[in-house]
Order: structure tokens, then sequence, then C-alpha cells
């Protein structure tokens, strides 16, 4: 059961970061939340920086990879509860566990990838740790019933 439970924790439960008003992607609103500029988009979504644009024609390879991107974003908001400004320095700080690069700068040099299983990851390791601290904490609770 919980298994299945897990294969939904990769999407995020609400938008924290609004990057899908009127339940289309703001592409431009993941790339200005990232500080990226047309090159590191360019860059990610492996195309020319001469075919990235934000409007009704964007290219599906530039709009495929901020899909992804702001999915990921508003993963880590959800572990913030919602909180923009943690979240954005969370993107921003250097991290010990990702090679003392920020997530920002791995998303830049094209290593979503990597972030991607990272994220998941420690966000199944948290949840199992919750999961675990109120099981001990129910089990507390009825040994102290008893």
């Amino acid at each position: 059961m919980n298994r299945h439970k897990t294969l939904f924790d990769t999407v995020a439960k609400r938008d924290y970061l609004g990057f899908w008003a009127n339940e289309t992607l703001n592409a431009r609103g993941v790339a200005d939340f990232l500080d990226l500029d047309k090159r590191d988009v360019a860059k990610v979504a492996g195309v020319s920086p001469a075919s990235v644009r934000f409007d009704q024609k964007i290219p599906r390879e530039v709009l495929d990879r901020l899909l992804e991107i702001a999915n990921i974003c508003s993963l880590v908001a959800q572990f913030f509860e919602g909180d923009v400004q943690k979240t954005t320095l969370w993107f921003r700080t250097k991290n010990p566990l990702l090679g003392d690069i920020s997530p920002r700068d791995m998303i830049r040099f094209g290593r979503y990838d990597k972030l991607h299983r990272f994220v998941i990851a420690a966000l199944g390791e948290n949840s199992a740790a919750a999961r675990a601290a109120s099981d001990n904490a129910t089990a507390a609770a009825t040994s102290k019933a008893t």
C-alpha cells in the first residue's frame, strides 16, 4: 500500500510557486524563478538560444524541460511548506551533497536528471522518516493508555 502512495509523491500537491496559473505552465515564470537566461534555457532544452521563446509558439523541447524543472521547484516548495524565500534560497545555495554546487547551477549545467533523482530520493527518505516518527508516537501513546 505505501509503495502506491509514493507513486504519486513525484508531483507537488499544490502550485506553491504559481507556475500553473490558468492551468498552463508559465514558462517565463519558471525561468525567472531560477534566474535562467535564454542561453541557460537553450542549454537545458537542447535547442539554439535563438529558438527560445515563452509565448504560444514555445518549442516543445523547451516546454517539456521547463515542465520538469517547474515540477522539481514545486516539490521543493512543498517541502518548505510553500515558503518561496526558503525555496529560492535552497536553489541558489551551494549544497555539499551535490558536489558543492547549487541546485540552480546543476540545472544550468545540464544536470537536471541527477538533481531530479536527488530531490525525489530525499523527499522519499523524509516521508519515510516522518511516517516512522508518527508510528513511534502512536505506539508510545497507545502504551501509555494501557
